[in-house]
């Protein structure tokens, strides 16, 4: 089956031009993120991961929809292709197409790894200068006054403690948590430990 994976940083940034590109290549099923490429703790992700048969292929539109982290990247890879043994296709970098490594010589699937590494290492120092930029500006709008941070979720605590409950007494787990209160396991974590 060949399997489409799109992704995008926020929640405000469009799909659509990968999920074009995806639907051309004849993906058959497209899974979808909104979320930092930083790890690959993300839903859609994972369940492709867990659906994911021997024979399969994947197909992404970049390196860097994968993700945004080198040693992941490189792990996510062989995981997917040797573990999993489905193959992977990244349509704007034809030589990261692992079918055609499956047939060709040895040269070729060296090439392929070798680029493989220096685009997941582009991809890396890309998240890095990101940050960077965002510290920067940080620092500016700080020294300015017009820094506020990051403003805290409003939520309902009568909401918030009935579900606790719930999820104490065993009833539903800590991501049912997390679903019910609409924010990330993380933030479910921040919420209680300013509560405890």
């Amino acid at each position: 089956m060949i399997k489409g994976y799109a992704r995008v940083s926020s929640k405000d940034q469009n799909l659509a031009r990968q999920i074009k590109a995806l639907n051309e290549a004849g993906c058959e099923k497209i899974y979808t993120d909104k979320q930092s490429g930083k790890n690959f703790e993300r839903e859609s992700y994972q369940q492709m991961i867990s659906e994911l048969e021997s024979g399969d292929l994947v197909v992404i539109m970049s390196i860097d929809r994968l993700g945004r982290n080198y040693d992941e990247i490189m792990n996510e890879w062989r995981r997917i292709t040797k573990e999993i043994g489905a193959d992977v296709k990244v349509l704007d970098m034809p030589l990261l197409d692992t079918t055609v490594g499956r047939t060709g010589t040895l040269t070729d699937t060296f090439i392929a790894d070798l680029v493989l590494q220096i685009l997941s290492y582009v991809a890396n120092l890309e998240r890095e200068h990101i940050r960077e930029r965002q510290a920067e500006g940080i620092a500016i709008a700080k020294a300015q006054g017009k820094y506020k941070g990051k403003q805290k979720k409003a939520y309902d605590r009568e909401l918030f403690e009935s579900t606790r409950k719930r999820c104490d007494s065993g009833e539903i787990t800590k991501t049912e948590f997390a679903r019910i209160m609409g924010v990330s396991r993380r933030n479910l974590y921040n919420m209680l430990a300013e509560v405890d």
